[in-house]
């Protein structure tokens, strides 16, 4: 390698002088602080891209559960419909007719919304899902699952919204 070097009067090579040393401190001095600012600038970015990130989320979570307080309003009007539908029987009638294109009409547009209905009869029993009132003897049932429904629950995209009122078949 050819490598070049300055040399003073005698042959000698120069000390570096004070000037240079200053230099040649600041210089570093101004590459630490460079070095600082990067970091400070990529911890800023990821900041940033979190927030970002959590409002997209935030977001989603209000447009998923906009209309949670309108569908638990309506859940009375889903009890009255499924009532007045056990009421009617099983004959057919233009009344009961009515009432049942009625409540399906609803859950559509509830289901479209995120709305599910539990109506857990002959399942086992979930307690996230479902609230046990009572236990009862009920012979051919599985020990455990749901052998009756008192008022039917709902989840509202997956969060519940509330609880179906069970009796769960005795264990033996």
């Amino acid at each position: 390698m050819n490598e070049q070097h300055d040399y003073d009067a005698q042959g000698q090579t120069p000390e570096p002088s004070d000037t240079d040393a200053a230099l040649l401190a600041e210089l570093e001095t101004l590459r630490n602080e460079l070095d600082q600012l990067r970091a400070a600038t990529l911890l800023e970015r990821a900041d940033l891209e979190n927030q970002r990130k959590r409002v997209a989320r935030d977001i989603e979570q209000a447009r998923k559960f906009a209309n949670e307080r309108l569908l638990g309003d309506l859940l009375p009007v889903f009890d009255s419909l499924d009532a007045g539908l056990a009421a009617a029987g099983t004959e057919p009638s233009p009344l009961k007719d009515g009432l049942d294109l009625t409540f399906k009409q609803l859950l559509k547009v509830a289901g479209d919304n995120g709305l599910t209905l539990l109506d857990p009869t002959g399942e086992a029993f979930n307690p996230e899902h479902h609230q046990a009132i009572s236990q009862a003897d009920a012979p051919g049932a599985a020990p455990g699952s749901v052998v009756q429904v008192f008022q039917k629950g709902y989840v509202l995209n997956g969060r519940l919204l509330r609880p179906a009122l069970v009796v769960v078949a005795r264990h033996d």
